[in-house]
Parts: structure tokens; C-alpha cells; sequence
């Protein structure tokens, strides 16, 4: 399904965040797309599309020791990777996930507020296209989660 940011928004702006994720996540190859909210030392999930399980609206928090979206709180940017065992960043071995694309979510004042991200326990072949879709959705997609 090929979707235009525009499209997107209009999405998002008349049936809400989680249709939006489902149709992100229908075009990838990962099996979870979420909105994760940066805590302290948690990552919060706040909205969760899983290809497998579309009942899931939410999944766990984790510790962010063990999160790759830890990633782009500490560098400020997208960050993708096929399979973290041989083209992740840094290893981070608590992990199950394999294969990450996420963007950065800032706040109103431009801080980092947390990820808009695929992701999989398996490999999965990286979409370049979606990093740049992601980021210019991200600050709708913020707007929009009412995670403030």
C-alpha cells in the first residue's frame, strides 16, 4: 500500500493515532510499529500495532538500558537496522528485538520526547524510504498521541 505523507495526516487527523500505525506498519516488513515515551530509566509504550495480534493496542514498558530507542535520545536521530546482531550501533543484549527503524518524537519545545518505530524479533530487509516518512510525521503523530 503505497501512502503519501498527506494522506497520513488526513488519517490521523480523522480516525487517530492507532489507524494511523496500522497502516505505517502495513508497509513494512517489521511485525510492530509503536509510540514510545522516553521515562527516566523506562521506555513507556503508548500505542502498539502488531501484525500478528491487531487486538494489541499497548505493549510492555521496558528499561531503557535495553531499549534501541535509547538511541535516539542520546544521538538525536533516526536510527535503522536490518539485524542487531551484526548492524546495530551498539549491542544491546537483553534486547529481543533483531530489526529497528525509529525516529525521534520531540515535544513542543523541541526536546526529545520519545520514538515512533518499527520493529522486529526477527531480521528484516531495511525500507530507507520510511525513515524519511517517519520524521515527517513524527511531530503530527506527537500532536496527536495526547502523551504530553
Amino acid at each position: 500500500m503505497q501512502v503519501e505523507l498527506n494522506e497520513l495526516l488526513e488519517i490521523l487527523a480523522k480516525r487517530g493515532v492507532h489507524e494511523t500505525l496500522c497502516i505505517l506498519n502495513s508497509r513494512t516488513p517489521h511485525r510492530f510499529t509503536g509510540v514510545y515515551r522516553f521515562d527516566g530509566s523506562v521506555l513507556r509504550n503508548e500505542h502498539l500495532v502488531d501484525q500478528f495480534n491487531p487486538e494489541i493496542r499497548r505493549g510492555d514498558d521496558i528499561p531503557m538500558q535495553h531499549a534501541y530507542c535509547s538511541l535516539l535520545e542520546e544521538a538525536h536521530e533516526s536510527v535503522e537496522f536490518a539485524d542487531a546482531r551484526s548492524d546495530a550501533p551498539v549491542d544491546k543484549p537483553e534486547s529481543p528485538v533483531i530489526s529497528y527503524c525509529g525516529v525521534l518524537l520531540r515535544n513542543d519545545n523541541g526536546t526529545p520526547f520519545g520514538s515512533l518505530c518499527h520493529y522486529d524479533v526477527k531480521p528484516c530487509q531495511k525500507r530507507m524510504s520510511d525513515v524519511p516518512l517517519l520524521e515527517a510525521l513524527a511531530p503530527a503523530i506527537f500532536r496527536a498521541s495526547e502523551i504530553r
